[in-house]
């Protein structure tokens, strides 16, 4: 079993190129399924910039591949639906 406070902590790495995308920032869980439907990972903002927008990355629950002891792999391959809000 593990804790959101741990899955917190795992970089997460996009395996299609191998890019880290950062820590989870927040976590969207089904309450009626008790089920995570996504993790949700901070945008592609540049630190200092006033005109940065402060974008986030979902990742569905469907496109983790493996959590891992130190790194969460997720394949956000080309074409590859995925939500920013």
């Amino acid at each position: 079993m593990v804790k959101i406070s741990e899955l917190r902590l795992r970089d997460v790495i996009n395996i299609a190129d191998g890019k880290r995308l950062g820590l989870i920032k927040d976590i969207d869980i089904d309450l009626d399924a008790g089920k995570i439907k996504a993790i949700i990972l901070p945008g592609n903002n540049r630190p200092f910039s006033i005109f940065a927008r402060n974008d986030e990355l979902v990742v569905n629950w469907e496109k983790i591949v493996r959590i891992g002891v130190d790194v969460i792999l997720v394949d956000l391959s080309p074409g590859s639906p995925q939500k920013t809000s």
